[in-house]
């Protein structure tokens, strides 16, 4: 699997998420290209045109919002006019949502599948997504600051948060800033 962080942390213009392009690493048919959140940026569109996604396949096929703040959709309308990718998200009041997703789904991203985890933490749709496979974990805006805290979830937030910590996760890719990566044993 590759990942490919469309934002551009020196020339953005404006408050806004990470958004990941996920790949597979041979970029077969099968692969599922990916956007785990938008942005706001709209020079992810160039970079979206430029990035490697295979031939004979959608450039964006699929889009996984990890909740419906506007500095993680805010550029979803154009990607769905230029690529009219399924949208998938935990809420329904996000607009162009074709899939609802649950605690627990699975999702194939690139060239591998990843569980949905319901993280009510920052917001009542926020979500994690888990793979397995390679330990890797896009995050969200988890874990929120207290100020960015939705309190009416708390226990299933500490749930949410006591699962992951037994996962074994190698790299985190966050709503905003760079990956962190765990250190080997």
């Amino acid at each position: 699997m590759k990942i490919l962080n469309l934002i551009n942390r020196n020339t953005t213009t404006c408050y806004t998420g990470n958004a990941y392009l996920v790949t597979g690493d041979w970029k077969t048919i099968d692969d599922v290209n990916t956007l785990v959140d938008v942005g706001r940026d709209p020079d992810i569109m160039s970079r979206i045109g430029d990035a490697s996604t295979g031939i004979g396949k959608k450039r964006i096929a699929q889009v996984i919002l990890t909740h419906d703040h506007y500095d993680h959709t805010g550029m979803l309308e154009k990607i769905q006019e230029l690529y009219s990718p399924i949208v998938c998200a935990y809420s329904r009041n996000i607009p162009g949502v074709d899939r609802v997703m649950h605690d627990g789904d699975m999702l194939r991203c690139g060239d591998k599948e990843f569980r949905v985890i319901w993280a009510p933490g920052h917001s009542s749709d926020s979500i994690c997504l888990y793979c397995p496979a390679d330990g890797v974990l896009f995050s969200g805006d988890n874990p929120p600051s207290l100020a960015a805290r939705d309190l009416n979830y708390s226990d299933q937030f500490l749930a949410a948060m006591g699962y992951i910590a037994s996962l074994d996760v190698r790299v985190v890719y966050p709503g905003h800033g760079p990956p962190i990566v765990s250190k080997p044993h």
